[in-house]
């Protein structure tokens, strides 16, 4: 009996196996950033600071705008993956006039790490396969902030962060495909300071990205 079940089960799994396909993309685009609240606990060097605010995106200033994605698709519609998203914000020019930096900025990367699932339609736009996605993961930011002499520079993880996804893809042969997408992210941020104290943000990007991505 329990013998049938297995059989039963391997023959029940040979769908799933045969539509499976490993995935890798590449993707670059324009990505920018609302305002959001900063609060800054000094010492006796970086001053208290409870501010809104202002961020650029710079998405094609060195080290550009870019993200790497795997993905392994379970069957023609259902996938789930790793996403690495170097996304950046720059303190603006009255941000920093207002707060008394020097600078301030995730230059090096907010650097978002989430894990994701994504759902596909494929045929749904003849050519295009439409799809969305959504994760959860970490921050781990590049933070750079200098005032009054010290500096903070140095990648920390900050805390929690989610993504979500929605495209479309075309494919360009059996194992090519190009993409374009609206990614957004949120993360809540919480770095140390080189001389003591704490910066506090929750970041929030949306980007418009196209990409390729390699199926095996």
């Amino acid at each position: 009996m329990l013998r049938t079940i297995a059989l039963a089960a391997s023959f029940g799994a040979l769908p799933l196996c045969a539509s499976a396909e490993l995935s890798f993309s590449l993707y670059g685009g324009l990505q920018s950033s609302p305002h959001s609240g900063l609060t800054v606990e000094g010492d006796r060097v970086v001053p208290d600071t409870d501010v809104t605010a202002g961020w650029e995106g710079r998405s094609t200033d060195t080290p550009p705008y870019y993200g790497l994605r795997a993905t392994w698709w379970a069957n023609d519609r259902l996938g789930f993956g790793l996403d690495v998203n170097h996304t950046k914000v720059y303190a603006d020019d009255e941000t920093l006039a207002e707060t008394g930096f020097d600078r301030l900025e995730f230059s090096d990367g907010l650097n978002i790490v989430t894990a994701n699932a994504y759902y596909r339609w494929p045929g749904a736009l003849g050519q295009l396969t439409p799809y969305v996605g959504g994760g959860v993961g970490v921050a781990i930011p590049h933070v750079e902030l200098t005032s009054n002499g010290s500096e903070t520079f140095e990648y920390q993880m900050t805390g929690p962060a989610v993504a979500a996804i929605a495209g479309v893809e075309y494919d360009v042969s059996d194992s090519v495909s190009v993409f374009a997408e609206y990614k957004g992210t949120y993360s809540m941020n919480e770095a140390e300071l080189e001389d003591g104290g704490t910066l506090e943000t929750d970041i929030v990007t949306n980007a418009v990205n196209v990409g390729v991505s390699f199926s095996f």
